[in-house]
């Protein structure tokens, strides 16, 4: 167990009601993580009005809150952006870039790779619990290492289910999980992760004194499988709708691996509308739970999603369209996410934001709202974002993405910037830019490159001073040798 004592001195307070302030808002509220795990921007009602799946529940949270239409992950795979969470820090500063442990070798080799997230890092749980704060930990982890890099190391107090797994070995009892305890025979795996979410949220309602849960769903992570019920409710459903599976072909820009990759143009697979609706149902069942025991007026609650939709492999599950690519891509369908907040007190029903938002704001703004300084020597690369929140204007910032290795999915080595309304993405094999315009052109068809070439220089300029701040690693030779690329000095 990390020592705790650099927050002895930590101290709790109301925030200030002045002009400079938002409005006071319940002291030291209750803080409720969920995140799913590969779900698409598009795979909820709320943002994909069509879509073939079904998640009134989801739908009614972000009712309820605000929804951001431009929430976004740390990377397009998901060990980098649980580490965005748990640190408020850009992965590519503790060259977390890649799902773990995924080391491949295509033209040239990836990135030198962290393999866990470090016990040197403080955790939001780390800080919270430093406050007097009750800390839990249920579903998947997912932070690499051996048993000494799990939760119960890294600041929760207990921890249900989370490993260095990346994926479930058992949708259904027996689970093959070392942090969760086999049910029922048949017992299916997000059922029991609701339920001891739930039998958490009771002990918490017991002591009176805040707490910070983090329910990290394993869905909707392949391998494919659900209740039979709902599986069959669904192939009625494409039935009826007489739907049928399309494909296109999304270019490779590596050459070791030939041909195009198929992606999925619609979202009519059951199997999969069964487990996004079964992630629902069991987030319906928590935030209920909140409502039951009285704590729903005085939690936080956040919901997002740790990379885009599986649409270039395993099957591609999932479509993302009208955004471009999957998980693995640093096109928007890989990074792009659902991210909805409530906060009674703060958020009002039913408001949409436009406001570029990420996963590592996720960070200081529970800090903030619990009354934690930022941690000393911990780099604030989010946004505490109570003023956007409210309503109230904010400074334009810009956002990154790294991500310098050959996916499973088929995604190029390459990273991106996103600044107001532009968009640069770079091909880490050979230095080549696209440049496109989010708002005209949220699929990222039509590259402005050529016409915006001064616009292209400063977006470059500012990438690659980011790499430098963040110390950025980049492809290797097979024989450990630099890449012919290499990025601005």
């Amino acid at each position: 167990m990390k020592t705790l004592l650099c927050y002895a001195g930590f101290v709790l307070c109301a925030w200030l009601s002045s002009a400079a302030e938002p409005p006071a808002a319940p002291a030291r509220p209750n803080i409720l993580l969920l995140l799913a795990d590969d779900l698409g921007w598009t795979d909820v009602g709320c943002n994909n009005p069509g879509t073939f799946y079904e998640t009134p529940n989801l739908d009614h949270l972000a009712a309820r809150g605000v929804r951001f239409t431009a929430g976004y992950a740390a990377n397009p795979v998901c060990s980098p952006t649980r580490y965005s969470i748990m640190t408020g820090k850009w992965p590519t500063r503790a060259g977390l870039t890649n799902w773990l442990p995924g080391i491949r070798v295509e033209r040239f080799q990836g990135a030198p790779l962290a393999l866990q997230m470090g016990l040197n890092e403080v955790t939001i749980a780390e800080a919270l619990r430093g406050a007097g704060y009750h800390t839990a930990f249920v579903g998947k982890w997912h932070l690499g290492g051996d048993e000494a890099f799990w939760p119960e190391h890294q600041g929760f107090e207990t921890n249900i289910g989370g490993s260095n797994q990346g994926h479930p070995l058992g949708w259904f009892s027996p689970y093959n999980n070392p942090r969760l305890a086999d049910g029922p025979p048949g017992e299916f795996l997000t059922d029991r992760i609701a339920n001891e979410t739930i039998a958490q949220l009771k002990k918490f309602k017991g002591t009176g004194e805040p707490f910070l849960l983090c329910h990290f769903f394993y869905q909707v992570h392949t391998p494919l499988n659900a209740p039979e019920e709902l599986v069959k409710k669904y192939e009625a459903k494409a039935a009826r709708l007489g739907l049928k599976e399309k494909f296109a072909e999304e270019p490779q820009y590596y050459v070791t691996v030939k041909g195009p990759r198929r992606v999925r143009q619609n979202q009519t697979l059951p199997v999969y509308a069964a487990m996004v609706e079964s992630m629902d149902k069991a987030a319906g069942r928590i935030l209920a739970a909140l409502d039951e025991l009285g704590l729903a007026d005085n939690t936080l609650v956040i919901f997002t999603s740790d990379n885009g939709g599986l649409s270039t492999s395993e099957g591609a599950p999932t479509s993302n369209l009208p955004l471009r690519g999957g998980k693995g891509w640093v096109y928007e369908g890989g990074i792009r996410e659902p991210f909805l907040v409530r906060w009674p007190g703060v958020t009002q029903p039913g408001v949409v934001r436009t406001e570029p938002v990420t996963s590592l704001d996720i960070f200081p703004t529970v800090l903030a709202a619990a009354g934690v300084p930022q941690p000393a020597g911990v780099p604030a690369d989010g946004r505490d974002l109570r003023d956007v929140l409210l309503g109230r204007p904010v400074p334009a910032r810009d956002l990154y993405w790294h991500y310098p290795h050959y996916g499973n999915q088929g995604g190029f080595p390459g990273g991106a910037i996103r600044s107001g309304d532009w968009k640069l993405v770079e091909h880490y094999e050979d230095g080549s830019l696209a440049l496109y315009n989010l708002v005209a052109d949220i699929g990222e068809q039509h590259d402005l490159a050529a016409a915006e070439p001064a616009r292209v220089a400063d977006l470059r300029a500012r990438l690659h001073a980011w790499y430098r701040a963040t110390g950025a690693q980049f492809l290797r030779a097979k024989d450990g040798g630099p890449s012919p690329w290499a990025p601005l000095p």
